[in-house]
This record gives C-alpha cells, structure tokens and sequence, in this order.
C-alpha cells in the first residue's frame, strides 16, 4: 500500500466517523473550506456548501446516536498522482444509502476533500428495522 493510498483510506475513516457520529468538528478536518456536495436527485441540482452542511449535521440524530448499523465502507480509490485522487464511498443515514465519489486533493501536506458528488438509494423499512435490532 503506498504512502498517499493509506493517508487517504485514514482521510476517509474520519469521513466515516463523523458522518456516523454527527461529529461536526471531526469533519472540518476533512472537507477543504470550500467544499461544496453536490447531487442531482430527481433532475434537479442540489449544491450545498459547507457550513450547510455542517448545520444539517449538527441538526439531526447522528446515525450512532439512533442504533443503527455502520455500513461505511470504501468502493474505490483512484489515485492519479501524490496529490490528486477520487474516493468511491458508502455511508447510510436513517433509511437512505448514499454513493459518495469524493474528489481529494493534497494540499500542504495534507489531503482534503474539495468536492463530493452524491446520490442515494432508499433501503426498505425491513433493513432498516433489521438494523437497529442489531
């Protein structure tokens, strides 16, 4: 495993950990500032920056906080270079499974996520029952 690959699979640990933890101070560590996520579910476009999105978290029941199972996990790392590469991701909130592709750049030593593009799939009430009984 190279260098950029683990620092990246770390980048995207505390990716993880934030989101199930609703740890908005733990994810400020990981988006660039000027982040925005983006999605364009249903034809129409979704951009959200960053400090919408850190009163979205800080809004809810965090995943952990609600007894649900982590599902996180990592699809894919493309690295193009020390300093650029593109993380395939999975996280689950509530009832929806989102796919996160995640554009990392390294900046100052340090690899940050500068934009994230998304989409989500709504998992049957059965899981997620399942989920929380677990």
């Amino acid at each position: 495993m190279t260098k950029a690959y683990a620092e990246i699979t770390e980048l995207m640990q505390r990716y993880f950990d934030g989101f199930y933890n609703g740890d908005v101070e733990l994810l400020k560590t990981v988006f660039h500032p000027s982040c925005h996520l983006l999605s364009a579910r249903d034809g129409s476009l979704t951009d959200d920056d960053m400090d919408a999105v850190y009163a979205r978290v800080a809004g809810r029941a965090a995943p952990a906080a609600n007894g649900e199972t982590n599902r996180d996990r990592i699809l894919s790392i493309d690295l193009a270079n020390p300093e650029l590469a593109l993380a395939k991701v999975q996280i689950a909130i509530g009832q929806k499974l989102f796919t996160d592709y995640l554009n990392c750049i390294r900046i100052g030593g340090e690899w940050k996520i500068i934009s994230k593009v998304f989409t989500y799939d709504l998992m049957d009430q059965a899981t997620v029952s399942a989920q929380a009984a677990e």
